[in-house]
């Protein structure tokens, strides 16, 4: 790890231990005495934590964090640690930007877990991935241990008692853990079932070391949820062995979640002063950093800015007292679920069961030992625990469920999607080929009436009157008009149906043949055309000239009115891609109905003034969409109008 750890006390007792703390630990400890030596050392290093005592010989503390936080360290964490006991002067210190405050007499090992929470290490650093933990009383054992661990490469921790191994475990998550069976205080055994049921820390492997030859030692050691179990007269070859099989096995990933034996802080809040000092004493040696509030109103204030691990709030105080303090707290989002223990010197039925009512989650008589109070507050704590482990698990679940049920959803969607779009491409198909069958037979009644109009017009036009010679024009007129919608509606299906023979096709040659075409049927009218030379597309060439045919076939109607008509087809690049274009100077139109040009039969102009069928530019967007392309117009009245469309090359091309 290496990184740079500040510790700022005037103290040299303190110094020293925290620096040994935290060079055991991984961390590269800079001491200072004073403020202006905290200066300096932040000047010259790049830290990644400051520990800041707040009373110095040169300087206040929080004052000194205000200039840290001025001078652009606003993400360096800084954990105060000082012997003030007032809750307003550990309030100041965090309003002003302390990342955390704990109170003198500390813990070691809290100090450095929550040190590792600062600096974003947890079980994540890099000592985890090859230490193990050794717990033993003897310090022979561990130091002969010690020598054989690192000599095969793992970085090693120790503690002398079961109590002083959970701390050390839920500080560092180690890779392993090695724990003799006789201990004073938490014996072996119950060291590994507290890990086991430890969210944080339960994968962790364990073996259980003994001296003890009973044989049923064994059995008692595995029951309690040791992964191995080992004599300690063993060669310490055996244990490396041994331990290097039970890290090899591993396959679970550590979790990321506090543990129950981590860094824990607990609120006392009571109006006694002599209680509530001989109450911090007794969790301080716990391995808990405490807060003393002598009010409610303290502890109201203090919660709002810093978080607690279990609150112990006196029933029976002056201002905000016991009931209204814990009736705030439970109201609250925030903290509503921090495990609250009630203290009262009313030993009796009726104050429990209203403690109990105003949402305390346990109960406790302060005539009671302290023992009692300790097993209670650790029982409130892993309740907690598994409280939040089983809602993590809960919506995990329900995750998974959600993305199950999301992903069968779009399976079925895309399941009915896929049936709706095959079901419409063979009504489409049915469609067209209808279309295509009664526009064909229509074609035979048309002509016989158009045949016998002339024949009525030439055989007895002399005995008609001027009028019924009109009507036999009117009839002879629809019928071409019919036709001509006949012949498009044919052409349309023909290209919806025939097979798309692709290859590199000339439409600069297209659309000037096209246009020579129409000069022909016109010869009296003067209109330029501008055509892009050698504008070449990998597409249909029989396609190609029914696209020219309609849209240098508008572009020359719809300029009949013009004073200078000009026709221009080109090519632009647009955001990468190749863009033709065949654009006019005409009628144009408004750009509210450009979307419904390419519909069948929608006609934005006087059919007098510029006959058609309606049905071109229909049969142009299928022309364009067939190649897998897209078409688009732009236009104004009376200014003319440009038709822009894409022509993708074919994957085989």
């Amino acid at each position: 790890m290496n990184e740079a750890v500040v510790i700022v006390d005037d103290s040299l007792t303190v110094r020293m231990d925290l620096a040994d703390a935290f060079r055991a630990a991984g961390f590269r400890p800079i001491p200072c005495a004073t403020g202006e030596e905290a200066r300096g050392a932040l000047a010259r290093e790049k830290a990644s934590l400051v520990v800041l005592d707040v009373l110095l010989p040169d300087a206040d503390g929080v004052e000194l964090l205000r200039e840290i936080r001025s001078t652009g360290s606003s993400t360096l964490p800084v954990l105060m640690l000082s012997t003030e006991a007032d809750v307003k002067d550990r309030i100041r210190a965090l309003q002003i930007g302390a990342d955390d405050y704990v109170g003198k007499p500390y813990d070691i090992n809290y100090v450095v877990a929550r040190a590792r929470e600062l600096v974003g290490q947890g079980a994540q650093g890099e000592l985890t991935k090859t230490s193990v933990l050794v717990i033993d009383d003897s310090a022979t054992f561990r130091a002969e241990l010690r020598r054989t661990l690192e000599g095969a490469g793992y970085s090693v921790l120790d503690a002398a008692t079961g109590e002083d191994g959970l701390h050390v475990a839920a500080a560092n998550r180690p890779a392993a853990i090695l724990v003799d069976g006789l201990l004073p205080g938490v014996d072996g055994a119950a060291v590994i079932r507290r890990i086991r049921l430890d969210e944080a820390l339960r994968q962790t492997p364990c073996v259980l070391l003994t001296g003890d030859d009973d044989h049923g030692a064994e059995l008692r050691a595995l029951d309690a949820g040791a992964d191995a179990f080992m004599r300690k007269d063993e060669h310490l070859d055996v244990v490396l062995a041994r331990l290097a099989a039970i890290l090899r096995a591993v396959t679970a990933a550590p979790m990321d979640a506090a543990s129950l034996f981590g860094p824990k802080r607990i609120l006392a809040v009571d109006d006694s002063p002599t209680y509530l000092h001989e109450l911090g004493e007794i969790l301080r040696s716990e391995g808990y950093d405490v807060v003393l509030a002598r009010s409610g109103e303290e502890a109201i204030e203090l919660l709002s800015i810093q978080t607690v691990d279990c609150i112990l709030l006196d029933l029976v105080m002056p201002g905000l007292g016991g009931k209204a303090t814990c009736q705030r707290i439970k109201d609250s989002p925030v903290v509503r679920d921090v495990p609250l223990i009630m203290l009262t010197s009313l030993d009796d039925r009726e104050s429990m069961i209203e403690g109990l009512k105003l949402g305390a989650d346990d109960y406790i008589s302060k005539s009671s030992e302290f023992e009692v109070l300790k097993v209670r507050v650790r029982a409130q704590m892993r309740r907690k625990q598994f409280e939040d482990e089983h809602r993590r698990v809960r919506e995990t679940l329900l995750h998974s469920e959600l993305l199950a049920t999301q992903e069968r959803a779009a399976r079925e969607i895309a399941d009915a999607r896929a049936a709706l779009v095959g079901e419409l491409q063979r009504k489409n198909e049915e469609l067209e080929a209808f279309s295509y069958a009664v526009s064909h037979d229509l074609r035979a009644p048309l002509r016989g009436i158009d045949g016998f109009s002339v024949a009525l017009l030439e055989e007895y036009g002399e005995l008609l009157e001027e009028r019924g010679r009109g009507y036999l024009d009117h009839v002879r007129s629809g019928t071409h008009r019919m036709a001509e919608l006949i012949d498009g509606l044919l052409e349309l299906s023909r290209v919806g149906r025939a097979d798309i023979q692709r290859g590199r096709v000339n439409i600069s040659e297209i659309a000037r043949k096209v246009f020579e075409e129409l000069k022909g049927r016109d010869p009296n009218r003067s209109v330029d055309l501008v055509v892009e030379d050698d504008l070449k597309v990998d597409a249909d060439r029989r396609l190609m000239r029914v696209l020219f045919d309609n849209l240098v076939g508008n572009a020359w109607k719809f300029t009949s009115k013009a004073a200078a008509p000009c026709i221009q087809v080109g090519a632009e690049q647009r955001e990468g891609a190749t863009v033709y274009f065949v654009r006019d100077n005409g009628a144009g139109f408004d750009m509210a109905y450009a979307e419904k040009l390419f519909t069948p039969f929608q006609r934005l102009h006087n059919a007098a003034d510029f006959p058609g069928t309606g049905v071109g530019l229909a049969t142009v967007h299928r022309v364009v969409d067939r190649h897998g392309g897209r078409i688009w117009a732009e236009g104004a009245v009376g200014r003319g109008a440009a038709f822009f469309f894409t022509l993708p090359p074919s994957a085989a091309s």
